[in-house]
């Protein structure tokens, strides 16, 4: 948990907000990915891409 308090205080501090949907998107791609390597899901995450 420290590791994301600190990139938000880097965040705010930089005034890099511009960072937060590149990391939305990391999230979201890692979950998918995560999620279609053996669940009931995969098949619905392949029908995406």
């Amino acid at each position: 948990m420290s590791f994301l308090r600190e990139l938000w205080l880097f965040m705010r501090v930089r005034k890099k907000y511009w960072l937060f949907p590149v990391i939305f998107m990391m999230l979201v791609l890692g979950g998918l990915i995560v999620l279609g390597q053996s669940s009931a899901i995969a098949p619905m995450i392949y029908t995406i891409f």
